[in-house]
């Protein structure tokens, strides 16, 4: 079985939808999943992520299902849990809002590197940020419900492998998010999300496929073949765009810091 997870396209996070770039970016990406013979498309609640997959359900004629767990993660961390969050994010009264909360993913490395719990495939659940948050039960019902999906095409988690009930050729289409895409890389990979969210950057629009390996009869490990694609921007000569990304030198001021 292969599953492609692609990250919408260049968004307005205000009004949840996407930008004339985004817009560009979707229609891209469609000319190349209608060869990617795709069987199954599934797709985030949240606008963006329903516009970008709109286009390939238009250009491949199918209609994908609305999954509620796929929305972007909204694991978030009140600056106000504890005294030292603010230390994680110095800059929290730039992005105050009702509730004081930042996402996970946007605390300072240097802040991150000393917590290395953090970044244990294990201990990240018994950490002093999991127990001021709702991550744990939050990571627990995304990757509960993605096993649940699996195990409907025949493939059921086993002591963190994947029993083949059932062999399966098909291609699943998972039209969502950053944050959430690294949960389920976190949880087919045994790492830790934080991991996933602090080293990688899946840019706008971008493809991540995995497939299934069977070497044993009847288990299967999901391994992938690319993470972060954008060969449909390359082709057309377009640049990804930068949401998400921080500032590659500081002095750069036009950039996100």
């Amino acid at each position: 079985m292969r599953i492609l997870l692609i990250r919408h396209g260049d968004p307005d996070y205000v009004h949840d939808v996407l930008t004339e770039t985004g817009r560009r970016e979707a229609a891209e990406l469609a000319v190349f999943m209608e060869k990617e013979h795709i069987d199954e498309i599934y797709k985030s609640p949240l606008g963006r992520a329903q516009e970008t997959a709109s286009y390939t359900e238009k250009k491949t004629g199918m209609t994908g299902k609305t999954c509620e767990w796929l929305q972007e993660f909204p694991g978030k961390l009140s600056v106000d849990a504890a005294p030292w969050v603010k230390d994680a994010y110095p800059d929290w009264t730039d992005h105050h809002n009702e509730k004081n909360e930042r996402i996970f993913w946007d605390m300072l490395p240097e802040w991150l590197m000393k917590k290395p719990e953090l970044l244990d495939p294990v201990k990240w659940r018994e950490s002093e940020l999991a127990k001021v948050s709702p991550l744990v039960p939050m990571y627990d019902h995304v990757t509960g419900e993605f096993d649940r999906l699996l195990a409907e095409h025949g493939y059921v988690r086993e002591n963190g492998l994947y029993h083949v009930e059932k062999e399966n050729r098909k291609t699943l289409a998972f039209f969502c998010h950053f944050g959430v895409s690294c949960v389920i890389l976190s949880h087919l990979w045994h790492t830790s999300p934080f991991m996933n969210w602090h080293m990688f950057c899946m840019t706008t629009s971008t493809v991540t496929e995995l497939v299934s390996e069977e070497r044993r009869q009847g288990t299967a490990l999901f391994r992938a073949l690319r993470v972060g694609d954008m060969s449909h921007l390359k082709a057309t000569g377009d640049r990804p765009a930068f949401a998400g990304r921080f500032t590659e030198v500081y002095s750069d001021m036009s950039s996100r810091h």
